[in-house]
Parts: C-alpha cells; sequence; structure tokens
C-alpha cells in the first residue's frame, strides 16, 4: 500500500480558439431563488424502491456526489410514513403536557420568540446501510446504500428551556413525541436526554425547514437515531415510562445470538465511508488520487480516521477537515498512489471516546444475522486493473 504525499493536478492547456459566447454576452437577470446550474441539476436525492403505500419511504442522500460536511437542504435524506403533511404554521402548535406542573401550547410565531441554539449536526437513519447485512455485497453507489445520512446545521429553541417553564414532576423519565403527520408517528425519548442537548428546531441551513424536512418545527436528537427526530413535531407528553410504540417494539428491536434482543439502542456508532473512490467510479490509469470521505459518530468528535488500500493489511491516518465537531460529518482526505494492480479501499474511523468502527465481520459475530438497525461495518470497495471501482467483502 502506498500513499502519496501530495497530489499532482496539472493539466494541459485548452486550445486556442474563439472565445465562448458568455465572455461577451450578458448573463441571465436575478433570481428570487437560487437553483443549481442546469448542468449539476442531476445531483438529486435517490428515491427508494416503491412501498405498497404511497408516501412511505425514503429518498437517499447522494454523498458520493457531494463535497464538504454540510448537506444542502434539497439533498437531505428523507424517511416518511404517510407523505408530507402540508401544514398551515398559523394553525399549528406544539402542546407539553403529560406529568407537568403547568401544560403548555406554543405556536409557531410564540417560539420564534425564544431564544435560539444552532449546532451541526448529522441525522442517520436507524436503518441506514443495512444493506451490509446482506450474504452478497450490493452493487450501488455509496450514497444509494448509506444515503440516509445528512449533516446540517440546526437552529431552534432548547426542549429545556420549554420544560423548565412547564416544570416538570418528580415522576417524568420519559417524553413521548409525537408528529401531525397522518401516521401520527410517536416515539419515546428519555427525559434526560431531552434535558441535555435536544433541540424544537424551526431553522436548517439558516432557513425555514423545509415540509420535506418537517415545517414548521421538527425535534433534533443529537447523535441518537433518525425515528427519535421527530417531524411536524405537535406533541411532547411526559411520562414515566415509554409508550412501548411500533417504532421501538416491532422495529428497532433486534434478536440477538444470545436470544436476548436489543432495544433502545439509540446512540448512532462510530462510522466513516470513503465516497470517493466508491461503486461506479473509474480510475482512468495508474496515477495519484484523492481518497476522500466522511466520518461520523454519535458518541462526540472523531478523533482519527484510517485508511487501507490492501484490504485492511495495512493503514494509514488519513487528514481530517477541520473544525471537528461533535456529532457532526467530519470529512478525510488522504492521497493515494495506484500502481494499476488490484486494491480493495477501506477506512476505520475512532472517536474520542474510544470506539472503534468494526469490521463487518467483527459485527455480524457480535450481533448475528437477525439484524436489520446500525449496521457501522467497515465498508470495502474493490478496485479492479482496469480501474472500475465496485463493492467488496
Amino acid at each position: 500500500m502506498v500513499f502519496a504525499t501530495a497530489v499532482g493536478a496539472g493539466t494541459t492547456q485548452p486550445a486556442q480558439g474563439e472565445d465562448p459566447a458568455w465572455l461577451h454576452e450578458p448573463g441571465a437577470p436575478f433570481s428570487a431563488y437560487g437553483q443549481p446550474a442546469q448542468t449539476e441539476r442531476g445531483t438529486t436525492r435517490r428515491i427508494g424502491a416503491n412501498r405498497a403505500v404511497a408516501g412511505n419511504g425514503v429518498s437517499f442522500t447522494p454523498l458520493d456526489e457531494l463535497e464538504g460536511v454540510i448537506t444542502p437542504n434539497g439533498l437531505h435524506f428523507e424517511r416518511h410514513h404517510n407523505g408530507v403533511p402540508r401544514i398551515d404554521p398559523a394553525r399549528h402548535s406544539l402542546t407539553l403536557h403529560g406529568q407537568v406542573e403547568q401544560p403548555l401550547s406554543f405556536t409557531v410565531k410564540s417560539l420564534l420568540r425564544y431564544p435560539m441554539h444552532s449546532q451541526m449536526l448529522f441525522i442517520e437513519c436507524g436503518g441506514n446501510s443495512n444493506a451490509g447485512w446482506h450474504t452478497e455485497p450490493m452493487q450501488r453507489p455509496a450514497g444509494s446504500m448509506h444515503g440516509l445520512v445528512s449533516c446540517a446545521e440546526w437552529t431552534g429553541v432548547p426542549v429545556s428551556l420549554l420544560l423548565d417553564e412547564a416544570g416538570v414532576q418528580p415522576t417524568a423519565k420519559w417524553i413521548i413525541a409525537e408528529g401531525a403527520d397522518a401516521g401520527a408517528m410517536n416515539v419515546s425519548i428519555p427525559l434526560a436526554k431531552m434535558r441535555d442537548d435536544c433541540l424544537v428546531a424551526l431553522y436548517q441551513n439558516g432557513e425555514r425547514l423545509r415540509p420535506e424536512n418537517g415545517y414548521p418545527m421538527r425535534l433534533i436528537v443529537p447523535g441518537w437515531e433518525g425515528v427519535l427526530h421527530v417531524k411536524w413535531l405537535q406533541r411532547l407528553e411526559l411520562a414515566d415510562q415509554p409508550v412501548m410504540a411500533r417504532n421501538e417494539t416491532s422495529k428497532y428491536t433486534e434478536l440477538m445470538p444470545s436470544g436476548k434482543a436489543r432495544q433502545f439502542t439509540f446512540t448512532m456508532e462510530c462510522k466513516s465511508l470513503i465516497t470517493s473512490p466508491s461503486h461506479g467510479h473509474t480510475l482512468p490509469r495508474p496515477d495519484i488520487y484523492q481518497v476522500s470521505g466522511l466520518a461520523w459518530s454519535g458518541h462526540g468528535r472523531i478523533r482519527k480516521v484510517e485508511v487501507s488500500a490492501d484490504g485492511g493489511r495495512s493503514w494509514a491516518v488519513a487528514a481530517l477537515q477541520t473544525p471537528v465537531l461533535a456529532r457532526c460529518f467530519t470529512r478525510f482526505r488522504i492521497p493515494w498512489r495506484w500502481d494499476g494492480r488490484p486494491a480493495v479501499l477501506m477506512s476505520r474511523a475512532s472517536d474520542e471516546h474510544g470506539h472503534v468502527q468494526p469490521t463487518r465481520a467483527a459485527l455480524i459475530a457480535e450481533r448475528g444475522r437477525s439484524g436489520y438497525f446500525h449496521y457501522n461495518g467497515i465498508v470495502s470497495w474493490a478496485v479492479d486493473e482496469d480501474g472500475s471501482v465496485a463493492h467488496t467483502y
């Protein structure tokens, strides 16, 4: 395995000829809301296979077509259980009730007057990367297998402020969050987590939430599985026990090899993914290439990302793009000299609390073959002699 110290990006000069038209013709007028360049409009969310119920499914972020760490609002992944509701913000409110001293109701306008907090955070669906449990490697672009994760700056009102205003009774230990979609999506979240760092978000990347991502308000639960980040939030009920809803019993509960079941796993584990080169890419010739990807951990900051070009026999430490933030995407990069022979590229992340991304074999040995959620095994890309890249185990 050879990793280079620098990447040469020299190219030949373009042929001399007539100046392009845009150097001499007036450009387009102002637009009320910016759009991607016409030649870049192929970069879109990839919608998952249709399901029996319209509006129940996913769309993936095309991670392999993006750079940096921020996901544009229009490319943030989606998970809907009963379509995207068309909510009139003037008629929507958030009710805080249950085991509180004073039940409260918050309109959108009233929440916009509260002190705001902003934080860059990833959200990852608990079912992201579940193709890794399959016996044979799936041959799809990186974003189409691992793109149920995105990263944005979220701005909103700390839940702790609302809880303090309502007054929490000593018996309360859980909060049941419910959305205003037709499916009335609801889940249980420990009160301690909600007090610690959760937000009622009103803005995403500086603009008001988009309908598919929870307009006019959604819950943000930093570092924890995406199902808890309830969109179109309309109700927070304090209780002494979880509600045991569908998405914490028949879903998000997995049988282990011991016969016991994993439940309320919550935190998304330490994970990384090489996005370039990855499936569908072709290296045109032996040369120096940049290996680039993303790492994240629900436990905190990424401490290190190592990259291997020989299937894990040896590793080199990649450079991390700063700032490295807790529970946020971290971009890693390393130059690699490909000699034209077959190679297997892998990345392995470690976080500040000592969690290390496991191999696929180690993950299956621990969790068995009944897994579906929280897959964070090392992803491998095979580079063939002709430069083509494919998913491999």
